[in-house]
């Protein structure tokens, strides 16, 4: 069920980025445009001039903070909905000769060298986490009003898979138990040949690739292991929303073949948009997740007699 991977062969287009200043104007003209509203009616929207929404859209005036949260409530007041905008001058995720283009985000932006420095209680354990769409680091980095308020970064780099051992794990059962062991979720069951395997799983390899959980996963697994719920519905409940892959790059000599290609902050007018998709996402998957559990939560087997199988 798990393999390793083999290169692709895709076509490569590295797109320069919008400057923050030129960005914020585009949404902005974007958002009066949406609204239906005339300079001075989207003026008066904000308790600004005339002249000040046409210095913020040909960009050569900036919007304070205060005034970006009264263009994200004209923007919520006329439901304009602009995530994609935020995202859609990024370099497009595509796989050439074993090099890959990803994403990856941080909360207060990468400090010293690239390496497989992330918490021990992420989905592969430590390690530099990237992801095939840019929207889902990207949410993950403006989930609360901490991280809004932070100095956040998002990244494209480009990653070499090249003479790397790359294990690649599809979204079945043994994903799900290989996060949960990562997690630190099967402690209780360390003399099991289950834990056994997921201990050694990862031996020997560099990257790992494989499908992103939804925010539901700890909530889910520990409907799993107290068996209220089947090994087929926590499957169902964690590959629910296409959130994409991501490829975890596990030891330094991995971390030496990520190159960033660009990077980019965000201004108050896109982190509030940011936020709000985060929560809705949030909910959303929640909805699905449950759903899925009271409907399906005796199809397949419970982690009990999964143990016995496996012993």
């Amino acid at each position: 069920m798990i393999h390793s991977i083999s290169g692709g062969s895709y076509l490569f287009i590295r797109r320069p980025s919008c400057s923050s200043d030129m960005e914020l104007s585009r949404i902005i003209r974007y958002i009066r445009a949406v609204a239906g509203l005339s300079q001075e009616k989207f003026a008066d929207e904000i308790g600004v001039t005339k002249l000040t929404v046409t210095r913020w859209e040909s960009g050569t005036s900036i919007p304070n903070n205060i005034a970006q949260a009264g263009i994200y409530n004209v923007a919520k007041k006329y439901k304009v909905q602009f995530f994609d905008l935020i995202i859609s001058d990024m370099p497009e995720h595509k796989m050439v000769n074993k090099r890959v283009i990803l994403y990856h985000a941080s909360r207060s932006g990468i400090k010293g060298d690239i390496g497989p420095k992330s918490r021990d209680s992420c989905d592969f354990g430590k390690g530099f986490y990237m992801g095939t769409r840019a929207s889902q680091p990207l949410t993950l980095i403006f989930s609360s009003d901490r991280d809004r308020a932070g100095n956040a970064v998002m990244y494209t780099v480009e990653f070499d898979l090249n003479d790397l051992n790359v294990l690649y794990v599809p979204p079945t059962i043994d994903w799900v138990l290989l996060v949960a062991y990562s997690r630190g979720k099967m402690r209780k069951y360390a003399e099991s040949p289950l834990y056994e395997k997921y201990s050694k799983m990862l031996n020997g390899y560099d990257v790992v690739v494989s499908k992103i959980a939804d925010d539901r996963l700890f909530n889910v697994l520990d409907l799993f292991f107290r068996r209220f719920i089947s090994d087929n519905s926590v499957l169902n409940c964690l590959s629910a929303l296409p959130l994409g892959e991501q490829y975890v790059a596990l030891t330094e000599r991995a971390c030496r073949q990520i190159r960033i290609l660009e990077e980019r902050r965000y201004s108050e007018l896109e982190r509030l948009c940011v936020y709000d998709t985060s929560r809705q996402n949030t909910e959303y998957a929640r909805e699905i997740a449950d759903k899925i559990c009271t409907e399906q939560r005796q199809d397949g087997m419970l982690f009990n007699q999964m143990m016995k199988r496996r012993e």
